[in-house]
Formats: structure tokens, C-alpha cells, sequence
């Protein structure tokens, strides 16, 4: 049986995939948000998936070891960019990208537990507004800010100073019916692109003109990654979910 493999087209994710297609592992283009009802109907077996849907489908998926895709101090690819001070966002509107989960969480958290903020609602990027949230590729290629936004956060920054802990964006999980040989191979080929795949990151020669970034960016942008769960990574992970089990719906 092929496994087939959500693919988060996101800088932060393609070390894992480096060797993922000569190993036969077939792959479906999907954001985050697309992932856990994918998981759910059976459309894929295994896939990074957003923390906060982890919390939702533990009855149904099984972590792959300890592999994560986090941030220490400043993540570059989960921001807020705003018309006004994130404090004086009370009452405001906040655009989402319609491809955020966890993000989208994290922002809730802050904005009510640290800021004690709370905005008038959220709306779709297309939708007038006064603050925008915008991940992954998009806020990469926005990371020194946005026209007639001057106010910028980031939001691993904002759990980071907040915290004194990483920020785990996904965590790499399986449905739990996946044959234990396919699940073998699937956790070998993730530690070959914790190996390889992050290795060729630093040895980029060119730029990457998809997000605006020379080689030396990448460089800075990686070494601010973590992929593997250790225990101020669990810390965090156990906080996150105190703290969105305490805001509630």
C-alpha cells in the first residue's frame, strides 16, 4: 500500500520531504487548516498536523516519535499586522487566513490572556479590518512588514517572551490503522529530512524568489527552527492546551 502524505507547502515543512518521493511515500498539497479533515476521512495517512487539531483527533492519530515543527524566539511565519498597537485592538476586527489553526489559536490566547484584548470579531482577509493574522509562506515573504500596517508581531516572539518556552506550530502524527511496516518506513524517511533535508537548506546557493529570501535569510530563518520534541517542547505543548482548554470555544 502507497502512504500518502499531507505536504504543507511551507519553507518550515520541506526538510521532512526530502526523501519522501524516492521512497515510493505519495503526497497531497494541503494547508494546514485542510489536514485534520483529510486525516479524518482517510484521504491521507500521516501528515504535520496543526497542535490544536491534535488535541482533537488523539482518539484517531498517534504522534510519529518526537518529530514537531516549532520555533525558539522569533518564528518569521506566524504574524499580526495591525493599524494600531496589539493592546488597543479591543473591539477591533482581525482578518485570519482561512489557512490557519494553531496561529489562529495562539492569537486568541494572547489577545485575552496577556493583553486582555478582545476584538469585535474575526473576518477573512478580504473582509475590511484592522489587523491581519498571516502564516507560512505569506508572512514570510511579509516579514519586515506590511503597506499601512505599522504595527508588526510575532507571534512565536509574543509566546516565546510570554513563556520562556518554544512555540510547537504541528507535530508529525499517523492515523492509528497505518500498518506498523508503512509507519517503520514513514519515521525513517522523516529522520533522513532531519538529516539531509535541513542540510540542504543551508547550502542554498540561490535565492528563493517565491519568498523574497537570499540563502543567508534561509540560513537565520532554519536555525530559529526546531523539529524534534524534547522537554521545553512538551512544556509548551501542555501550556498551549492549559491555556486553550481555559479560553474554551
Amino acid at each position: 500500500m502507497v502512504i500518502r502524505v499531507g505536504r504543507v507547502p511551507y519553507l518550515d515543512a520541506e526538510p521532512f520531504y526530502f526523501d519522501m518521493s524516492r521512497r515510493g511515500i505519495a503526497f497531497h498539497d494541503l494547508v494546514p487548516s485542510q489536514l485534520a479533515s483529510a486525516l479524518r476521512d482517510g484521504e491521507i495517512d500521516a501528515c504535520p498536523l496543526p497542535l490544536v487539531d491534535c488535541f482533537k483527533l488523539e482518539e484517531e492519530v498517534q504522534p510519529i516519535s518526537g518529530f514537531c515543527i516549532a520555533s525558539t524566539g522569533q518564528s518569521r511565519s506566524l504574524s499580526v499586522y495591525s493599524k494600531f498597537p496589539i493592546e488597543e485592538l479591543g473591539n477591533s476586527t482581525i482578518a485570519v487566513s482561512d489557512e490557519s489553526t494553531t496561529a489562529f489559536r495562539l492569537l486568541q490566547i494572547l489577545l485575552a490572556m496577556k493583553y486582555g484584548v478582545n476584538p469585535k470579531e474575526y473576518v477573512t482577509v478580504r473582509d475590511d479590518h484592522d489587523a491581519m493574522l498571516l502564516i507560512g509562506n505569506q508572512a514570510l515573504r511579509l516579514r519586515r512588514g506590511a503597506r499601512g500596517y505599522p504595527h508588526k508581531y510575532d507571534l512565536g516572539e509574543e509566546w516565546t517572551r510570554w513563556t520562556g518556552l518554544p512555540l510547537v506550530y504541528a507535530r508529525w502524527v499517523v492515523r492509528k490503522d497505518l500498518d506498523p511496516k508503512d509507519m517503520a518506513l514513514l519515521e525513517d524517511t522523516l529522520y533522513v529530512g532531519l538529516e539531509d533535508g535541513v542540510d540542504s537548506l543551508y547550502h542554498l546557493a540561490d535565492p528563493r524568489e517565491d519568498l523574497l529570501m537570499l540563502p543567508r535569510d534561509i540560513i537565520e530563518y532554519v536555525q530559529g527552527l526546531r523539529y524534534y520534541i524534547g522537554m521545553s517542547e512538551q512544556r509548551s505543548i501542555n501550556k498551549f492546551r492549559e491555556y486553550s482548554d481555559h479560553l474554551g470555544n
